[in-house]
């Protein structure tokens, strides 16, 4: 019976972790950049019920909020703005089926990958049984 050879993984170069560090950056950046390229992004508000003089009783804040507003030297109309503006959240079909679709084809690709590295290191450390 021969001996299995001992498994040695592959060594990456300085460059070549300089370069995959790179370029994960890269595809982060634009994987946050690209909602804002296609049109998505925080632009999408919308205000509902903006009045023209708002009291802190129409914008229903009561004493200890509107202390609090005051301490930000805040006045109802300015307050107002902020209390009033909603995000939009609908979004998409076709953008969550696509998401879904990367997220899952990463995982397979993981696990097809993963597996197929687990055989080899099982079979170069105890052969064919």
């Amino acid at each position: 019976m021969t001996m299995p050879v001992k498994y040695q993984p592959p060594i990456q170069s300085r460059l070549g972790q300089v370069i995959d560090t790179v370029f994960v950056l890269a595809l982060v950046y634009v994987a946050l950049l690209l909602p804002l390229l296609i049109g998505g992004g925080a632009s999408e508000y919308t205000v509902a019920d903006a009045r023209e003089n708002p009291t802190w009783e129409s914008l229903e804040q009561n004493p200890t909020m509107q202390a609090q507003w005051e301490k930000l030297d805040m006045t109802p109309k300015e307050a107002g703005q902020l209390i009033n503006t909603r995000f939009d959240y609908s979004f998409e079909p076709w953008a969550l089926i696509v998401t879904a679709l990367v997220i899952i084809g990463y995982f397979v690709f993981v696990l097809r990958v993963s597996d197929r590295e687990y055989r080899d290191v099982i079979d170069e450390k105890f052969g064919d049984r």
